[in-house]
C-alpha cells in the first residue's frame, strides 16, 4: 500500500545517486600574501550515493559515500629554492568522502540542506606551467604532499524536478606544509590554501521509485 507523502506518519528510508560538475577556487595565503585562484572546471569524475531518512515531509537526514575530483589553480606559485621562479600550478586529488547532514523544507519540492563531510585523498596530481608550456607533473597514491584527511561544511538547495546547487568549503588545508621532497625542499611551506567550490547536479535527492508511485493529481 502506497502512502502519499503529505500525510505520511512514518519515517521513509531510501537511497539516491547523482554525478556533479564542480567549479572550484581557493583562498590562498602564500607566506603572508593573500592570493587568488583561477576557476577550475571539473566535470568528471564526481559521483555520490546518499542514504536518505525522511522523518516527515519537511525534515530529513542523509549520509552518503562520494568520489570526487577536487583542486585549484594557482598562477603565482613561487619555487622554494634559492632561485625564485614563478609558475602556474594546477593541483588536484581524487577523494573518497562521507557527507552527512540535514534537509529542511518541502521535501517534495524546494528544500535546503546543510552538513559536514570528511574526505580521504587517494590520488594526487600536480602540474607546473611556464608561459603556457607544461614543465613538470607529479602524481602519487595517498601522497604525503597533502593532509591525510580533508574536511569541511556543505550547504545547498534542491529545486523541483531534480536540479541541485551546492556550496562546499574545506576547513582543512589542501597541502601538507611540512612535506619535504627528495632534494630537501619544502615546496608548500607557508602555502595555506583552503579550497571551496560550487557544484551542479541532478536528482541527488530524488526518489524515483517513490515519485513513480505517487497518485496523479
Amino acid at each position: 500500500m502506497l502512502v502519499s507523502r503529505p500525510g505520511f506518519s512514518q519515517k521513509r528510508v531510501y537511497t539516491t545517486s547523482a554525478a556533479e560538475t564542480i567549479l572550484s577556487f581557493a583562498n590562498i595565503d602564500d607566506n603572508g600574501s593573500n592570493e587568488g585562484s583561477i576557476i577550475r572546471y571539473a566535470p568528471v569524475i564526481n559521483v555520490q550515493t546518499v542514504l536518505n531518512s525522511d522523518v516527515n515531509s519537511h525534515v530529513g537526514f542523509f549520509i552518503g559515500l562520494a568520489f570526487r575530483n577536487v583542486g585549484y589553480i594557482y598562477d603565482n606559485y613561487k619555487t622554494a629554492t634559492s632561485t625564485v621562479i614563478t609558475y602556474k600550478k594546477k593541483f588536484r586529488s581524487y577523494n573518497v568522502g562521507v557527507p552527512m547532514g540535514i534537509k529542511l523544507g518541502n521535501l517534495d519540492g524546494t528544500f535546503f540542506y546543510a552538513g559536514y563531510e570528511v574526505e580521504l585523498p587517494v590520488l594526487y596530481k600536480e602540474k607546473a606551467f611556464d608561459g603556457g608550456d607544461k614543465t613538470d607533473k607529479i602524481t602519487g597514491w595517498f601522497s604525503s604532499r597533502q593532509e591525510l584527511f580533508q574536511h569541511g561544511f556543505l550547504t545547498g538547495v534542491q529545486f523541483p524536478y531534480g536540479f541541485n546547487l551546492k556550496f562546499k568549503y574545506y576547513l582543512s588545508e589542501f597541502h601538507n606544509q611540512d612535506f619535504t621532497d627528495g632534494a630537501g625542499n619544502k615546496p608548500y611551506a607557508g602555502l595555506k590554501s583552503n579550497v571551496f567550490y560550487f557544484s551542479l547536479s541532478f536528482f541527488l535527492f530524488r526518489d524515483f521509485k517513490y515519485d513513480a508511485g505517487k497518485p496523479v493529481k
